[in-house]
Parts: C-alpha cells; structure tokens; sequence
C-alpha cells in the first residue's frame, strides 16, 4: 500500500502541475479565434485589417494563425497526456457501469484486477513500445510542421506523449496493487481507493472527494461511526431515525 500511495502521488503531481496546460490552450485559441474575427474595412482601399495582422506585425510571428492553431492542439495533446492516470487514480475517467453498479464488491475488484491485467497496463505498454520509435524517428529527421510556417521539433510533443502513458500505465501500478490487497490481504485493512469505493452505508462520500478529505483532514470515511458533521458526509441511520450522532 505505501508503494501504491508514492505511486498515486506522483500520478497527482504530474497531473495537477498537467492540468494547467489547460490556461495556454484556452488563451492561444482565443486569440486566434478573436483575433481572425475582429477588424475593419478601410472604404478607401477595401482592404479589411485584421486584428491578428497587426498582432502578428507587432508582436511577432508567434500570432500567425498557423502557429497559434498548432500550438492549441499541441497544449490541448500535452493536457490530455499528462492527465490520464490523474483520472485513474481519482476515478474521474469514463466508465460504463450499468451492470457493473449491481456487482458485488469483490466481484468489482475482480473485474478491476481483469481490467487492469489485461487491457489497461498491457495497452499503455505497447503503444509506449511503439511511440519511442516513432518519437526518435521524429528527432532524428528534424520533424517540423507541414506547414512553412509551422512548428518545428515535433519530436518534443511526441515525447510528451509519450510521458502522459507512461505516467498513466503508472496509475494502472498504483491500481493493480490496491486491487491485489482488497483480494488477497487481510479483511479489515482499508486504505483510500483509487478505481473502487468501500460498501459503506452511511457515508457515501465517492471518488476524489473521499481521498481529498481523507487527505487533508485525516477522516476516515470507511470506517464506522461516519463523520457526524452534516457537510462532510450523509446522515447516518441513527440521525434519519431521530437520534444523536456519535461524538467527533
């Protein structure tokens, strides 16, 4: 468990510093769209002015329009990457749960574990294979853009993708272990999930908010008495019942 921990907060560093590529992405595109929409007509010559022509004139060819849309998708492939094992270890990535939600628990960390051998870890492993090659292939060739004006050294942003399934498969680890422990470990140890949460009954605090408060307030949603403060989880039957909460 301590090493699925370090794994996870490596995972949780890497993609909250990650996740702030969604500034540039939504300030390139911005620019780009408003830029290539506002301007004026001159009624003399006809010609239209735009206001990306004269950011591009001004402030230098970092605003012409090939670049900037490079640089979207380029931030956008960084933000993507470097955030996929930050939805695993939260449990905030797409699921399908309409007949997973009526499984039991241990058949729940039997479909994990079958998840996470088979498809998960194994898939990051090969394309991971498959990308070194083509990331060296990149460099090796001085990969630029297709465009004249475009972005050179696209190797780097292939190598950054290369990072994030790295990273990823990482949190596929940190995963995998903790869904060893639940099955084969002792009954009663309990830890902050990652892919699964605990069949409590009372306090149904989910996901990432369970490990949040796990965290930074040393609670102990999985274990009974649930926290008796009404904001930080449901009340127990005891209280729906019209009796008191246990003391914190």
């Amino acid at each position: 468990m301590r090493v699925a921990a370090r794994l996870r907060r490596f995972v949780d560093v890497v993609g909250g510093w990650g996740a702030w590529l969604i500034v540039p992405v939504v300030v390139f595109t911005s620019i780009d769209v408003i830029g290539r929409k506002i301007g004026y007509e001159d009624e003399e010559t006809g010609r239209i002015y735009r206001l990306q022509g004269w950011l591009q004139d001004n402030l230098g060819p970092l605003f012409r329009s090939t670049t900037l849309q490079e640089l979207e998708w380029h931030f956008h492939t960084g933000l993507f990457a470097l955030v996929l094992g930050y939805g695993v270890v939260y449990n905030t990535h797409v699921r399908i749960d309409l007949i997973r939600d009526h499984l039991a628990f241990r058949t729940k960390a039997w479909l994990e574990l079958a998840g996470l051998t088979f498809f998960m870890i194994p898939y990051c492993a090969i394309v991971i294979y498959f990308a070194l090659d083509y990331a060296y292939a990149s460099w090796a060739l001085g990969e630029g853009s297709a465009s004249m004006v475009g972005l050179s050294h696209r190797w780097i942003i292939k190598s950054v993708l290369i990072f994030g399934l790295l990273v990823a498969m990482i949190s596929g680890i940190a995963a995998w272990l903790q869904v060893a422990a639940i099955l084969w470990g002792p009954r009663h140890l309990r830890f902050p999930l990652m892919t699964l949460d605990w069949p409590e009954q009372d306090a149904m605090v989910e996901g990432k908010a369970r490990v949040r408060l796990e965290d930074d307030y040393g609670l102990r949603l999985s274990d009974e008495p649930a926290p008796a403060d009404a904001a930080l989880a449901a009340p127990s039957r005891q209280e729906k019942r019209g009796g008191t909460a246990p003391p914190a």
